[in-house]
């Protein structure tokens, strides 16, 4: 024996040997190919756990992680108005995992060029104990200011005007000024069906929806992802409500005392040309 050659002393027993070795290699072969295929992708799908700290928000905690805060707010049973605690343990979702594209069961109703909205906010407009006819409008608004929060709105609208049932409007869309870019955040308005507070006549208030974006749209347009949300929510109160297109209004338009809301740079003809009707 020399030089790394097998040497036997007949054809008939070597056989067997070459035989196992055969198989041993190809054995060695698949497991090196499963491994290499199998490993990163557990790696790469695999949840991480987070300590909530002091001053942390959804936002900033989804951010950090480059993941969509309504995936995060989601992953964790989280409305898109909640609040974390320090010492709070989240999962966060790998990325791979939040970015995968929901199976035909999970994705709500859209068609190849809207947002869907999250499953939270879907379900927070299904189960809303909505009856028939009872809203007639849609109704837009910009809150002015370039940052805002839905806490911190509705602390204004509770303690400086004084409403009892606090934030004017059934939903807010943030900018990424406080809130997620996109993310909405429902308020009791919606989801115990009361009337709304946001335009100057009460008849009004009693059938029609305030959506609030966050933004002075005097000074720049919305964001993109402010829009896309604001199209998804809006189509899917549509749907909800039994409304069309033409119940979607902004709030210069429908109010009776003049207002320039949502602001001159808010693109209200094309939204409003963008929308889709129900029945498609």
């Amino acid at each position: 024996m020399g030089g790394g050659v097998l040497i036997c002393a007949g054809v008939d027993r070597c056989r067997p040997l070459i035989q196992r070795l055969k198989l041993l290699a190809l054995h060695t072969a698949l497991w090196l190919v499963a491994w290499a295929v199998v490993v990163p992708v557990t790696l790469l799908a695999s949840d991480e756990s987070y300590i909530v700290k002091r001053g942390d928000t959804i936002y900033s905690i989804a951010r950090s992680y480059g993941i969509p805060s309504t995936v995060l707010a989601e992953r964790n049973g989280l409305s898109g108005s909640s609040h974390v605690y320090a010492g709070q343990r989240l999962v966060i979702p790998a990325r791979r995992t939040a970015q995968r594209t929901p199976a035909p069961t999970e994705a709500p109703a859209r068609n190849s060029t809207h947002t869907a909205l999250p499953r939270s906010i879907q379900r927070a407009i299904d189960i809303a104990p909505v009856r028939p006819g009872r809203w007639q409008y849609i109704v837009i608004h910009h809150s002015g200011v370039d940052t805002g929060t839905f806490k911190a709105m509705d602390q204004y609208h509770r303690e400086v005007r004084h409403m009892e049932n606090g934030l004017a409007y059934d939903f807010v869309i943030g900018n990424g000024n406080g809130m997620g870019d996109g993310e909405i955040a429902v308020s009791r308005r919606w989801t115990q069906q009361l009337d709304g507070g946001h335009l100057a006549s009460e008849a009004q208030n009693k059938v029609a929806l305030g959506i609030c974006l966050v933004g002075n749209f005097d000074e720049r347009r919305p964001t993109p992802r402010e829009l896309d949300g604001l199209r998804a929510l809006v189509e899917a109160l549509m749907v909800r409500c039994k409304l069309t297109p033409r119940a979607v209004k902004t709030h210069q338009q429908i109010n009776i005392v003049h207002t320039r809301c949502p602001g001159t740079k808010f693109p209200t003809q094309s939204f409003l040309d963008s929308l889709r009707s129900p029945s498609h």
